[in-house]
């Protein structure tokens, strides 16, 4: 992986007219946005709109066809990218938990700092258990995950990202298959990232909560950023057509 020479003044993600195709549906049509370290970014929009596919693009999941993405001053897009150091730098939490179910909750949070980083059982274990407090789950440590509500699994599943002790957190949509009594439990935790100066970026549709919790918003439609600003001034007075006719529907 190449070395950088990123400094905090800088942007800790770049995004430079990205564009990205599947096949010939093109679905990010030259995206650009920067974010700051300790920033927190939502990204709102109707399904389809490349919300998702741009923040599984920071995270190398999905390549691009043209543009540019750095984090930390590093190209995601480069060839000889070493994608394993960029997790390290980038957690992602995605809408389906993905957790082991035959591992508990501790267990599934231990397990990529021990395979991956090599770190040693008993450093990773009380880190772990803190990390698990940190979600509101002490007392869970034991429990499988169908033990556990949807929520609680989500919790787990952010728990197991900071694992890796990240710079940057991606949430795809986290509370999309919750049940609606367990939505504002995730929210809340990631609430508590975002204040404790965590670089967040979300794809959300939870207005009130990306009202509250973003420091920037950014609304795409059909691959391209239609409009973005403060929450301040993104709700109460966008000047979008488009973007108006959104909201119009959503609050």
């Amino acid at each position: 992986m190449t070395e950088s020479s990123w400094d905090e003044s800088q942007p800790i993600v770049s995004i430079k007219d990205v564009h990205k195709s599947f096949g010939n549906l093109e679905v990010l049509k030259g995206i650009s946005m920067d974010v700051m370290k300790g920033e927190v970014i939502c990204i709102i929009g109707p399904s389809g709109s490349g919300k998702s596919t741009l923040i599984r693009c920071i995270n190398a999941l999905n390549d691009i066809q043209a543009g540019s993405i750095t984090v930390e001053g590093i190209e995601v897009n480069d060839s000889k990218l070493d994608k394993l150091e960029l997790r390290k730098k980038v957690g992602m939490v995605f809408q389906q938990y993905n957790l082991f179910p035959h591992k508990t909750a501790l267990e599934n949070v231990m397990m990529a700092p021990i395979k991956v980083l090599k770190q040693s059982p008993s450093d990773v274990e009380s880190r772990a258990r803190a990390l698990i407090e940190k979600v509101r789950l002490q007392g869970k440590e034991d429990s499988y995950p169908g033990e556990l509500s949807g929520g609680q699994q989500q919790r787990v599943a952010i728990a197991r990202s900071l694992a890796m002790n990240p710079d940057i957190m991606l949430f795809d949509e986290v509370t999309a298959a919750l049940d609606p009594e367990t939505v504002k439990e995730v929210l809340v935790t990631i609430k508590d990232l975002a204040e404790e100066g965590m670089t967040c970026m979300l794809v959300t549709h939870e207005m009130g909560f990306a009202k509250e919790i973003a420091d920037h918003i950014y609304f795409t439609d059909r691959g391209v950023i239609v409009e973005h600003g403060p929450p301040a001034t993104f709700f109460a007075d966008a000047k979008d057509e488009r973007t108006k006719e959104f909201l119009s529907q959503i609050l």
